[in-house]
């Protein structure tokens, strides 16, 4: 009997068939009582082995749902998604309770635009040209309370660790000679350059930078020409590096007088009780610019490029200057740097200052909107420290 259990015990290990098939082939042989006697052992039933079947999970039928037809013989009802089962929780993470806020993984945040190095001592040269007493053949008058904007601006970009040279009263041959000579300075050692001009200006013909500035003898310089003493193929040292024009200069003889607009839009200022203009009309006497320049095949960036002129104006409207407190962009010019140039890009600060100009109002009637025409690549933070 020994022997019977062992035989049972080693045929089940071949299968669940194997012993019932072995018994079948000794009845087949005639070999009945063997086949009884392994079958019932001791006089005991062997129970038969019982297979052990997978667990199988049946998955859900996704059956594509029709909306119902409308009673129209040309209608095809769309086939809309079919109702997907909501996926199971993974093992071991946690589900938040309702309301709960959802944590996202932090991204890295790159930002593509890159700042221009301005850690150079002095960070650079500003000029400022300052004309105030005119001659009185070229029916201009005096541009009183500038001297106030150039004290500011001087004591601004000192501040900002500028090397400042101030000019008073140049004729037209002596601003382009002016800038003739900061062109030829080396600013190797320096990181940007900033040239403020206060004067009288009118419109001008030109492809790039609109306006032209008066010299004290009557004839004006273009905009467009100043700022070509500095570009990338007249001043070799400072390529790749910021240009700043800041000009405080009529760009026409047109005057603004703004439209309505709800009160809570705006904070209206007014100007003060002397408020002139610092245009006159169009003329012919302007000096025109050349338009043959010469293309640099070897210049890896183009040639206007890192240069900012703002103004102080819309170009063809009339700029405002208070006799006794100065511009009234000047003013904000100075107030804006002074109050965020720790935190704020020049851009995002020359926004303030429009804003502010924009609230003032010469007479109770006229208005001014600062604007600029900027040809930056990069980011500009000026030296300052937290106050």
């Amino acid at each position: 009997m020994k022997f019977s259990r062992q035989l049972v015990t080693d045929l089940e290990t071949r299968g669940s068939q194997a012993f019932p098939a072995f018994l079948e082939c000794l009845r087949e042989t005639g070999q009945h009582a063997l086949a009884e006697l392994l079958q019932c052992g001791d006089g005991v039933r062997l129970p038969p082995s019982v297979p052990i079947q997978p667990s199988l999970i049946p998955l859900p039928v996704q059956t594509p749902v029709y909306i119902e037809k409308p009673d129209r013989p040309d209608f095809t009802p769309p086939l809309l998604e079919p109702v997907r089962p909501k996926p199971l929780p993974v093992p071991n993470t946690p589900t938040p309770f309702p309301g709960a806020p959802v944590v996202r993984p932090n991204r890295p945040r790159r930002d593509s635009i890159q700042c221009y190095k301005m850690d150079a001592s002095p960070c650079g040269i500003c000029l400022i040209i300052n004309n105030v007493d005119f001659d009185p053949d070229c029916d201009l008058k005096d541009r009183k309370g500038s001297d106030i904007d150039c004290d500011k601006m001087e004591k601004r970009f000192k501040a900002l660790n500028f090397e400042v040279i101030a000019k008073r009263n140049l004729k037209h041959k002596r601003i382009r000679h002016e800038m003739a000579s900061l062109a030829k300075r080396d600013h190797s050692a320096y990181d940007c350059c900033v040239v403020i001009i206060l004067s009288h200006g009118t419109e001008a013909n030109h492809n790039r930078f609109p306006g032209a500035v008066h010299g004290v003898d009557g004839p004006a310089v273009p905009v467009q020409l100043i700022t070509n003493y500095l570009n990338g193929q007249n001043c070799p040292s400072l390529q790749g590096k910021p240009k700043l024009f800041f000009i405080q200069a009529c760009g026409g003889g047109e005057k603004d007088t703004g439209f309505e607009v709800s009160p809570d839009e705006v904070e209206p200022s007014l100007g003060g009780i002397d408020d002139q203009m610092d245009a006159i009309p169009i003329s012919s006497s302007s000096d025109s610019l050349s338009t043959s320049d010469e293309l640099d095949a070897r210049a890896t960036l183009p040639t206007p490029s890192d240069i900012l002129v703002s103004y102080s104006t819309f170009p063809g409207y009339v700029s405002w200057r208070d006799t006794q407190a100065g511009s009234w962009y000047v003013e904000n010019l100075d107030r804006v740097l002074e109050e965020n140039a720790a935190t704020d890009d020049l851009v995002t600060m020359l926004m303030m200052v429009n804003n502010a100009v924009s609230q003032i109002s010469a007479k109770g009637l006229y208005k001014q909107m600062p604007g600029s025409f900027n040809f930056l690549r990069k980011h500009l933070y000026f030296q300052a420290s937290l106050s």
